[in-house]
This record gives C-alpha cells, sequence and structure tokens, in this order.
C-alpha cells in the first residue's frame, strides 16, 4: 500500500464524488489531522478551478493565433485543457518525426 508522509492528503476522490473510501487508513504514530466537510471542499476545488480558467482566459486572449475565436466559451473550453509543465533548459519540448510517404 501506501505510506503517507507529513503534508499528503487522501480522500479527495471520496469528497469529490460522495463516495466511500477506497482503503483504510491506519496511522504508525500520533498524528495530527485536518479534515473539510464535502461542501467546503468542493468549493475550495470550485475556486481554484475558476481563478485558473480566469488567468489562461486572459493569457490566451493576447494570443494572436487564436484571435479569429470569437465565442467566449471556445475560449474557456481550451483555456480548461491547459496544462502547466515545467521543462528543463536544453529539453526537447516538440520533436519533428519524418514520415515515410
Amino acid at each position: 500500500m501506501k505510506t503517507y508522509k507529513p503534508g499528503e492528503s487522501f480522500g479527495e476522490l471520496a469528497l469529490l464524488y460522495n463516495a466511500p473510501r477506497a482503503a483504510t487508513i491506519i496511522s504508525k504514530t500520533n498524528s495530527l489531522l485536518w479534515a473539510l466537510d464535502r461542501e467546503t471542499f468542493n468549493h475550495i476545488v470550485k475556486d481554484a478551478a475558476m481563478k485558473k480558467r480566469e488567468i489562461y482566459e486572459a493569457f490566451l486572449m493576447k494570443l494572436p493565433l487564436l484571435s479569429h475565436i470569437s465565442d467566449p466559451y471556445e475560449k474557456t473550453k481550451i483555456a480548461d485543457c491547459i496544462e502547466k509543465k515545467v521543462c528543463d533548459i536544453n529539453q526537447t519540448i516538440i520533436q519533428a518525426v519524418k514520415r515515410k510517404w
């Protein structure tokens, strides 16, 4: 199974989907736990998602490549798909593939 370290969390899927936990957690030492009810957890998750969406939508509005997209719904959907990735210096991000036709 898994051994949790200080600062890690569990049970978020159960909170999101209002389902019972899929595993039992047993403390090996005295522990301090923080608990959130489902409503508070969902509010925090939704608030964070809205802030992320606003930042990414503002970024998309500045891209000439997407200037032809006038429907705000379409830009919102694109913003929802953006993922932040951290790359090392000199790391290949996109590599062209030679195809034999």
